[in-house]
C-alpha cells in the first residue's frame, strides 16, 4: 500500500479537522504544536498527510462528504496483523470534504471544500474511561466544541465496540 499524496483530505462526521495531541512517545513524528481538543487534549499529529491509506468512503446526504482514513505505522501494522485491540500508539487520522462534480470528467465527483478532521488517539492508561482511545474533531485547524467532543466516545462505544470503537475498516 502506498502513502497518499498531491490530495488535500479533511475529516469526517462524529469526531476531527487540523492540529490534534498525541500522547509523548507516540511514532511518526509526535505531534505538531497547535490547539488541542476540548475533554482528550488532542492535536493534529505531525506528517499524517504522508500516512497510508485505511480506506476512502462516500457519506450520503445530509452530509455529501468524500473521506479519507489514514494511519501511522502502528495502525497499519495493526489492521495488516488483524491486531484486536489497537496496541497503544495507533493514531487514525480521518479527512473530509465536501464533494463536487470534476470539470473533467463527467461522472467523477472530486473534493471539495474540506469540512473536518478527526483523530483517534490509542492510549489505554490515559484515555481508560473513553474505551483507550481520545479524540480530537477539527474545522479550519481548530478544535470543535466541548459538546462535539461529548457525542465522540457514544457513539463509537454504541456502534463498533466489537472492533476496539473503530468504525474504519482496512480496504482491500
Amino acid at each position: 500500500m502506498r502513502p497518499l499524496t498531491g490530495i488535500v483530505l479533511v475529516a469526517g462526521t462524529l469526531c476531527a479537522t487540523a492540529p490534534a495531541l498525541v500522547p509523548a512517545g507516540a511514532s511518526d513524528g509526535g505531534a505538531r504544536s497547535g490547539a488541542a481538543s476540548p475533554i482528550y487534549g488532542v492535536t493534529i499529529p505531525q506528517g499524517y498527510r504522508a500516512w497510508q491509506l485505511v480506506a476512502p468512503a462516500q457519506e450520503a446526504a445530509p452530509l455529501d462528504e468524500l473521506r479519507a482514513v489514514v494511519g501511522n505505522a502502528t495502525a497499519i501494522k495493526a489492521y495488516q496483523a488483524g491486531t484486536l485491540p489497537f496496541p497503544d500508539g495507533t493514531i487514525l487520522v480521518k479527512l473530509a470534504w465536501k464533494h463536487t462534480q470534476s470539470p473533467e470528467f463527467a461522472t467523477a465527483s472530486i473534493p471539495g471544500a474540506a469540512t473536518t478532521v478527526q483523530i483517534m488517539v490509542k492510549d489505554s492508561k490515559r484515555y481508560a474511561a473513553t474505551g483507550g482511545w481520545g479524540f480530537g474533531r477539527f474545522i479550519d485547524g481548530k478544535p470543535a466544541d466541548q459538546a462535539q467532543h461529548e457525542t465522540c466516545w457514544g457513539c463509537h462505544q454504541a456502534l463498533v465496540s466489537d472492533r476496539d470503537y473503530v468504525f474504519s475498516r482496512y480496504a482491500p
